[in-house]
């Protein structure tokens, strides 16, 4: 797969850094390997998972000449614990915030998932800090299908729930620990596991199971994850950017069709389809990879001026 090329990230620094915000303690980690100064390669991880979700793309990527790379636990998410609510509005604020202390003027946010929202709406509300988009199966909730229509439809009901768990939690009725989820060592065992269609089945029952997510998760934050990941996204004809959409052909949340016909309202957007469930970057993760890096690299500038 050419992962040995002496280019990659034999040059690279990894720092591990926590950031002080409101109510939080955001951790992160930053790869620095010589790319322009003020340009950030933001890897927003999806539902109830955590940085750890970028680990093996980060270990393989030619991306750090191109920026600093940053993964980020988002509030509520792995090691950036809290009590308090969650929100896209929060975690805009965070990323800017650690833009701010990274000294990145502008980033390209590369978002699966609830991440992809994550950076539909940064780009949204900072979008002077924003070069473009990568969007691995966003959730666009016109193109929801199924019980994931109706769970969105049932959003009140999701925040009422909330609003009781958060008050069971203030009465000292909560889970102290939580379990870390290693990302990186379970795509290696679905790997082994999609070796065969009958493990394939049990592959996908796992990583569709909100009771497995629920293991690394609060009960509340989960709810809060699902509130935010099926709010309607902004407008596609609004993101002047550019734009590369990455769709699995077995997404979980949303109909294939529907959302290729969302996504092809981005005024600069590209789209390109991906043979696999909903984790292409644990089913696919070379072609995943390759598609990312090419639209990096071609966009234009090479180097940032400040505005």
């Amino acid at each position: 797969m050419g992962d040995t090329q002496p280019h990659r990230m034999q040059q690279s620094i990894e720092i591990d850094q926590r950031l002080a915000r409101p109510g939080v303690e955001l951790a992160y980690r930053v790869t620095r390997g010589g790319g322009p100064a003020g340009r950030g390669i933001v890897l927003l991880h999806g539902l109830a998972s955590n940085l750890s979700r970028w680990s093996e793309f980060v270990e393989h990527t030619t991306l750090a000449g191109a920026g600093t790379l940053v993964r980020v636990d988002l509030r509520g998410h792995g090691a950036s614990t809290t009590r308090g609510p969650l929100s896209l509005e929060l975690w805009c604020e965070d990323l800017a915030a650690l833009l701010d202390a990274e000294g990145l003027r502008r980033a390209v946010l590369v978002g699966h998932s609830l991440g992809a929202q994550v950076a539909l709406q940064f780009a949204a509300r900072h979008a002077a800090r924003t070069e473009a988009l990568v969007l691995i199966d966003p959730v666009f909730r016109a193109a929801l299908s199924g019980r994931w229509r109706l769970l969105a439809q049932a959003s009140p009901l999701l925040h009422v729930l909330v609003a009781l768990l958060r008050a069971a939690n203030a009465l000292g009725l909560r889970r102290r620990l939580l379990p870390p989820l290693d990302l990186r060592e379970l795509d290696r065992q679905a790997r082994i596991a999609l070796q065969s269609p009958d493990a394939e089945a049990a592959f996908v029952r796992q990583y569709s199971s909100t009771t497995a997510d629920l293991q690394h998760i609060r009960t509340a934050h989960y709810l809060q994850n699902l509130i935010e990941l099926f709010r309607p996204p902004p407008p596609p004809e609004a993101t002047a950017l550019p734009v590369l959409v990455l769709l699995s052909t077995g997404a979980t949340f949303a109909a294939l069709d529907a959302t290729r016909a969302v996504a092809q309202r981005f005024p600069q957007g590209r789209i390109e389809t991906i043979d696999c469930h909903h984790w292409p970057l644990t089913e696919r993760p070379a072609e995943v990879r390759a598609l990312i890096e090419g639209f990096v690299h071609a966009l234009p500038g090479g180097t940032l001026v400040a505005r």
